[in-house]
């Protein structure tokens, strides 16, 4: 990568992921032009075009601005999701850019940096939105590429000028963590994702192994008690454990009741008592663990941590409500692994007991479909209404035999099921007279529907 004094311009090919619209703000906040292609329009998008990106929608060298022409002053940044015969990142290839993938170069902005970074299957992104919440309003402050929008600051970047930390969502598809060099890292899951890429549950788990390698001496590794994964660290960093009731930081008298959760919070040389969950959610509970402890060791005092967690909003698509009442509740939950949907079902089961729960959910990825429908089944059916959708393909193209059938097959008998189509998503709901607690879940385009069945159960209620 050049040097950043002398880059003038940055180019994102798939500027409106989540992760790569981080590094788009960064870049704008030093002062560089930022453009970029994305297939289609967003309210991230849209953001970005507001705080100054100059953003198109359509595969066309022509539509590259003037200012991002220049190898010798541009950087391309580019996602994995993003087909190699793409014309645009065919331009830059043949003309002799600067091109780097997204962890590429997040690797090299952070080097400089201490890297906290969070790594897992699931809870990676509320774990690491929570921990650069807990630190930004802290002493310590932090910087942040976060891998959703926090429901705090209404962005996915916090910067410092002055705090030695950078909290980072580390991502594991397509082994982009592995040019990361953590000073601390949390690890949150290891359940197989991604098959498409490791092939195997056992080359999954390595990649998470070597990733350990990479924490650099004097850091620190905190891992969650439950998982397999035996850590490969380097001499000099220290190994901690969590969960929720064992490990060296965990929780004790856990009450969940009234609509909120609390709980005292143990760690090894301290211990701090009644801590309230902004978001009171089960699942909330082993990833405030896991914040706190990353907090704790850079330097957050107790009551610092005590009133970061109280104040967490969340993240937007993490368990985001849209609609609260006694007569109707709906949110809108980013969940697209089996392990991810039993623990969002679960932990609505504990917050709504008794009350009727409807999944409406969007698989996403051919392959992750083929690979884990059985188990998608098994979480759905957790459920007492699952309806499924048409799958969202993202980056693949289609495999025979697989649809969203292959899930429905495997339902619980017993429950209430229905496939459709987005396109007759709402007509199935307005004939539904009996919905009650709804989660929308899924990494696809299904959340564009959201604010539509919110006006409908608003109509009701």
């Amino acid at each position: 990568m050049k040097r950043l004094e002398d880059i003038k311009a940055v180019y994102f090919v798939g500027v409106g992921g989540i992760g790569m619209s981080a590094l788009a703000r960064y870049f704008m906040a030093k002062g560089k032009q930022v453009a970029g292609y994305d297939r289609t329009p967003t309210e991230l998008t849209h953001a970005l075009e507001a705080e100054g990106a100059e953003i198109h929608y359509e595969e066309a060298v022509e539509r590259i601005p003037e200012g991002c022409r220049c190898p010798d002053q541009t950087l391309v940044i580019y996602t994995p999701a993003i087909p190699a015969e793409h014309a645009e990142l065919c331009y830059f290839k043949d003309h002799d850019f600067d091109i780097m993938k997204r962890a590429q170069v997040l690797g090299v902005i952070t080097r400089s940096s201490k890297g906290l970074c969070v790594a897992g299957t699931h809870g990676k992104t509320t774990t690491s939105t929570m921990a650069a919440h807990l630190l930004h309003q802290s002493h310590v402050e932090c910087n942040a590429f976060l891998g959703g929008v926090s429901q705090n600051y209404h962005t996915n970047l916090l910067l410092s000028a002055k705090s030695p930390y950078t909290v980072i969502e580390a991502d594991e598809f397509d082994r982009s963590f592995h040019w990361l060099t953590p000073w601390m890292s949390v690890i949150t899951a290891t359940d197989p994702d991604h098959l498409d890429i490791y092939g195997t549950p056992e080359a999954y788990l390595e990649s998470f192994r070597h990733y350990t390698s990479l924490i650099q001496p004097g850091g620190a590794l905190i891992v969650h008690e439950d998982l397999a994964l035996k850590p490969n660290v380097a001499e000099g960093v220290t190994v901690y454990t969590y969960a929720r009731e064992k490990g060296d930081f965990h929780a004790e008298r856990i009450r969940i009741g009234g609509g909120e959760i609390r709980f005292d919070f143990v760690a090894p040389n301290t211990r701090i008592n009644d801590v309230q969950l902004g978001v009171p959610l089960s699942i909330n509970i082993d990833n405030g663990i896991a914040a706190m402890a990353l907090a704790h060791l850079c330097g957050a005092t107790d009551e610092e941590l005590r009133q970061g967690m109280a104040t967490f909003r969340g993240v937007e698509r993490r368990f985001d409500f849209k609609l609260k009442s006694d007569r109707a509740v709906l949110l809108s939950d980013y969940a697209h692994h089996p392990a991810e949907i039993a623990q969002s079902i679960r932990s609505l089961r504990a917050l709504y007991e008794g009350r009727k729960l409807t999944v409406i959910f969007q698989p996403h990825l051919y392959t992750r479909t083929r690979d884990f429908y059985r188990e998608f089944a098994e979480s759905l059916s957790l459920a007492d209404q699952v309806i499924l959708t048409e799958l969202y393909p993202a980056r693949e193209q289609p495999i025979p035999g697989v649809t969203s059938a292959l899930i429905y097959d495997h339902l619980n008998p017993a429950i209430e099921r229905q496939l459709t189509t987005k396109a007759e998503l709402l007509n199935l709901l307005q004939q539904d007279e009996k919905l009650d607690v709804v989660v929308v879940l899924g990494a696809g385009d299904l959340n564009d529907q959201v604010p539509e069945i919110a006006a409908l159960l608003r109509q009701r209620v």
